[in-house]
C-alpha cells in the first residue's frame, strides 16, 4: 500500500533517525549513560555510537530485548548516570506472562499524557469537572497518569480500585463465579459514583464499560467522553460499544499503551473505516513495528497480521526491539501520523504461552 504522504513520511524518518542517534549517544556514554547498556556493549563487543546512525541500524545491531532483564536485573542498572541519586517511581507491567517487568520513572509519563491532552476535543473531554477511572491501580503507572491527565485539564478524578492479576488468576483457575463476583463488585462502585457525582469523562476497559451500562446508562449519567483500552477490541466490539452502549451520544476514544511504551494515539473508529481501530506510537520516543512471528527482522506487508515489536527511546529508558505479547495488523502511515500504525491489537497467539486477559 503506498504511503499517503511520502514527503511527510520521509521527514518523520529523518526525525526518528536523529532521535535514535541522540538516544544511543545518551545511553552509551559514560557521563550520561545507563550501566546496563554500557556493560551490554562491552560484553557483546559492539560500538553502538559508531554502528547506529539511524533506526534501521538499531534494528540490525540489537537483538530482541529480553523482558527478563527488567524482571531480574538490579534496579540501579537501569538508572542513567545523570539521574543517579534522584528518587524514582517504580512502575510494573501487568504480569500477564509471569513476574511483572519493572520500569523506573522520573518524568516520562507526564510527557506522554501531556501529548495526549493536546489531541483531546474540549467538547468531548471538557476542561474542568470530574473524571472517573475504573481500571488497574497499584504498581501501574496508569493510575498516576490518568490523574495527571485529568489535573492537566483542570479536572479531578475518582478511582475504583481494580486488581487485574487477581481476576486473571481466578479465570486461569476456572473460578468464573468468583471472577464475576469481583467484576460486579468493581462495577457496583462505579455505578454508585455515577449516581451521586457529576462525571464528565470515564476511563475503563471494554468489558467493564459494557457491564457498567447494564447498571447505569453512561450517556444519561452525563459522561461526555470515554477512554477505553486494556483488552482486545475487535471491530464488532467497537461498533457495539459506540452504538449500543454509548448510543452514539458519548465520544469513544480507544487507547493503547503500557508501562514500557507510554501511550499510542488512535485514528477514531467510524462506519467508514469499518470500526477498525488503528494506533500510532508516539514517535520518535517509541516505535511500533509489526514483524513476522518467525523472523522478527522482517516486517510483514501492509494489512497483514504479525507480532508487535516495541522500541522505546527516552532519556530515562532505552529498550530496543521488545516483542510484545500482542499481535496486530500493520497499517500504512496516516496524514496525522506519517509512520506505520497497528490495528486490531489482540493477544499474540503463541503456541507455547497462554495469555489470560481477564477484564483488563
Amino acid at each position: 500500500m503506498p504511503e499517503r504522504n511520502p514527503e511527510a513520511s520521509a521527514a518523520a524518518r529523518d526525525v526518528l533517525d536523529k532521535h535514535t542517534r541522540e538516544m544511543i549517544d545518551w545511553h552509551f556514554t559514560l557521563e550520561t549513560g545507563t550501566p546496563f547498556w554500557i556493560e551490554f556493549a562491552k560484553r557483546n563487543r559492539i560500538d553502538p555510537k559508531a554502528e547506529v546512525q539511524g533506526f534501521a541500524d538499531l534494528c540490525r545491531v540489537f537483538p530482541n530485548f529480553d523482558g527478563n532483564w527488567l524482571r531480574f536485573e538490579p534496579p540501579d542498572q537501569w538508572i542513567p548516570k545523570v539521574y543517579a541519586g534522584r528518587p524514582f517511581q517504580i512502575f510494573e507491567t501487568g504480569g500477564t506472562t509471569g513476574m511483572p517487568k519493572q520500569r523506573l520513572n522520573w518524568e516520562d509519563f507526564e510527557y506522554d499524557y501531556s501529548a495526549l491532552s493536546e489531541t483531546l476535543d474540549d467538547e468531548s473531554f471538557p476542561p474542568g469537572g470530574n473524571w472517573l477511572m475504573m481500571g488497574p491501580t497499584g504498581p501501574r503507572r496508569l493510575r498516576l497518569a490518568i490523574e495527571y491527565l485529568a489535573n492537566l485539564r483542570g479536572s479531578s478524578c475518582y478511582f475504583i480500585d481494580l486488581d487485574p492479576r487477581w481476576v486473571k488468576k481466578l479465570i486461569a483457575n476456572r473460578e468464573t463465579t468468583q471472577a464475576r463476583a469481583y467484576m460486579d463488585h468493581v462495577v457496583d462502585q462505579a455505578a454508585t459514583i455515577l449516581r451521586y457525582r457529576e462525571i464528565t469523562a470515564l476511563f475503563t476497559t471494554p468489558r467493564l464499560l459494557e457491564a457498567l451500562s447494564l447498571k447505569r446508562s453512561v450517556p444519561d449519567a452525563g459522561v461526555r467522553g470515554v477512554f477505553c483500552g486494556g483488552t482486545e477490541m475487535s471491530p464488532q466490539t467497537v461498533r457495539f460499544l459506540m452504538e449500543e452502549v454509548l448510543e452514539n451520544r458519548t465520544a469513544f476514544l480507544p487507547v493503547y499503551g503500557n508501562t514500557l511504551m507510554g501511550l499510542a494515539h488512535s485514528i477514531p473508529p467510524t462506519p467508514e473505516n469499518g470500526y477498525s481501530v488503528t494506533y500510532f506510537a508516539p514517535q520518535p520516543r517509541a516505535v511500533l513495528r509489526v514483524v513476522s512471528p518467525d523472523e522478527s527482522m522482517r516486517l510483514v506487508e501492509y494489512d497483514e497480521w504479525g507480532r508487535v515489536e516495541l522500541t522505546t527511546m527516552t532519556r530515562e529508558f532505552f529498550m530496543p526491539r521488545f516483542l510484545e505479547r500482542d499481535e496486530a495488523i500493520r497499517r500504512a502511515p496516516a496524514t496525522a501520523y506519517p509512520w506505520d500504525g497497528v490495528a486490531q491489537v489482540r493477544p499474540f497467539q503463541s503456541p507455547t504461552q497462554t495469555i489470560v486477559e481477564g477484564v483488563y
